[in-house]
């Protein structure tokens, strides 16, 4: 009775964090974002820098872990035993939630210094994206819409 138990929190908690993963490429928008008009200027890319883009931090990834955690815990055991090791169970599966979460969300990053047409210095950072290479001296466009800008070709 245990084990399918087990396996139905456990895969709605990886559900949920896959759920959480947001893109930070230059060509995915929010919904607030699209048919938003965008201020676009020019430039080119002076250098640029790998970085990485720490994952997220919400509670469902320790919330989760706890859940998983106490199950698994309070198969263990019997009576008050049973009890202490679902608190021990739920502690430790809570703090390897969040860190797990934070590990599976984390991304490849890239760091775009732009000369702009006006003269400014900007860096702007950004999300890998397969197949796009960057290269200094290429003319790139900055678009920037609700206070969020991206580099493009």
């Amino acid at each position: 009775m245990r084990k399918p138990t087990l396996l139905m929190t456990s895969l709605a908690a990886l559900l949920a964090l896959g759920g959480c993963a947001s893109s930070l490429t230059g060509d995915t928008y929010s919904r607030d974002e699209a048919r938003a008009v965008q201020t676009v200027r020019m430039g080119t890319i002076e250098s640029l820098r790998p970085v990485k883009i720490e994952g997220t931090k919400t509670p469902i990834g320790a919330g989760a872990g706890a859940v998983i955690g106490g199950v698994g815990g309070s198969g263990l055991g019997g009576g008050r035993g049973s009890a202490v090791l679902a608190v021990i169970g739920a502690v430790a599966g809570g703090l390897l939630g969040a860190a797990a979460e934070e590990g599976l969300t984390r991304t490849q990053g890239v760091e775009i210094t732009v000369r702009e047409d006006d003269g400014t210095l900007r860096a702007y950072v950004q999300e890998v994206e397969p197949n796009e290479i960057f290269r200094v001296g290429e003319r790139v466009r900055i678009m920037t819409v609700n206070g969020t800008s991206r580099v493009a070709h």
